[in-house]
């Protein structure tokens, strides 16, 4: 072999070992720079909330700046497509919720895998949302909201954080069990669509039981009912939906963290370390619980093993409901 082919060759193999060799350098030494926790709704909603509170729990663990980016849109679309495409370093994280796999039954845009093109973390909570309507409005229950319903038809409106959320997946399925028709109003995040039910713009919403129930404490809306199948602690006083009217009612909605796919090893161990401290932190969980949300803290990969279950149970719920946003 001629010495300069020997000395390209060996030019190449160095350089290999030295991109190499820097990539494990960073990757020991993760983190190095500012993370960023991507959330897909505007400021102001109960997941802009709880996602920075992960990103101040994190900053304290991983000796790094750790800080929120809000990017709404197409209910946490755009947000989970520039996750998607971010460099898999662990340098860009997304706080995400039942979105994360039902965006792809409902936009057609939306062409992802919700397990094999993320890093699943873990899960992080899962709670009840409440059916909330303004202070002077007709329905003083939810019996009340049926029968008006049923015989006006698309005359009341329901407000949500987006097409595919967990706001607007609790008012489909209310209009799919109760038999009323009601008209869908999305907004870019809860923070966004509050100021407009409680001055009684929009008839009802189903926000997130920790955004609801402190502007029902308030006396800015009033609580119909909790979308989950028992009642809230924090609420015990407010009816669940199936036993105000609608049998067989059952919705909560979970939110956790992932990263873009292939995170590598030593960069998800330190992620999920850092997420277990958080969410078994007793000041974090005693937040959680006293906004009547439950603390779930899984495995990566029992996390990934929910997604695809929960994937599979709303791709059979959706064909029923038709929902679709393009």
């Amino acid at each position: 072999m001629r010495p300069y082919k020997i000395f390209s060759i060996l030019a190449i193999l160095l350089a290999g070992l030295s991109i190499s060799s820097k990539s494990i350098s960073q990757t020991n030494d993760y983190p190095n720079k500012p993370i960023k926790i991507v959330v897909g709704f505007t400021p102001g909603g109960s997941t802009d909330a709880i996602g920075r509170q992960i990103a101040n729990s994190f900053s304290k663990i991983l000796g790094q700046s750790v800080i929120v980016e809000n990017k709404p849109g197409a209910n946490g679309n755009l947000a989970t497509d520039f996750v998607r495409r971010a460099p898999p370093d662990g340098y860009t994280l997304f706080y995400t919720s039942i979105g994360h796999v039902t965006n792809p039954l409902i936009y057609k845009d939306a062409k992802y895998d919700p397990v094999k093109d993320f890093t699943p973390i873990g899960q992080v909570l899962a709670g009840p949302n409440l059916l909330v309507v303004p202070p002077n409005s007709r329905f003083k229950s939810v019996k009340e909201l049926i029968d008006y319903g049923r015989a006006n038809p698309g005359k009341i409106n329901f407000a949500s954080s987006g097409i595919g959320s967990s706001l607007h997946l609790s008012g489909e399925l209310f209009k799919q069990l109760s038999g009323v028709d009601m008209v869908h109003i999305p907004y870019k995040g809860a923070g966004s669509l509050m100021p407009h039910l409680m001055s009684g713009q929009v008839d009802l919403a189903f926000p997130n039981l920790p955004t609801g129930i402190t502007l029902v404490e308030q006396g800015q809306l009033r609580a119909l009912g909790v979308t989950t199948s028992t009642r809230s602690a924090i609420a015990p006083n407010v009816p669940t939906i199936a036993e105000a009217g609608v049998p067989n009612y059952d919705m909560s909605t979970w939110y956790g963290l992932v990263g873009p796919a292939d995170l590598p090893a030593p960069v998800l161990k330190k992620l999920t370390d850092a997420l277990a401290q958080t969410v078994n932190d007793p000041e974090f969980k005693g937040r959680l619980v006293a906004q009547g949300m439950d603390p779930r803290l899984s495995s990566p990969q029992d996390f990934a093993k929910f997604i695809q279950s929960e994937s599979t149970r709303w791709t059979a719920i959706m064909k029923e409901m038709n929902v679709t946003a393009n």
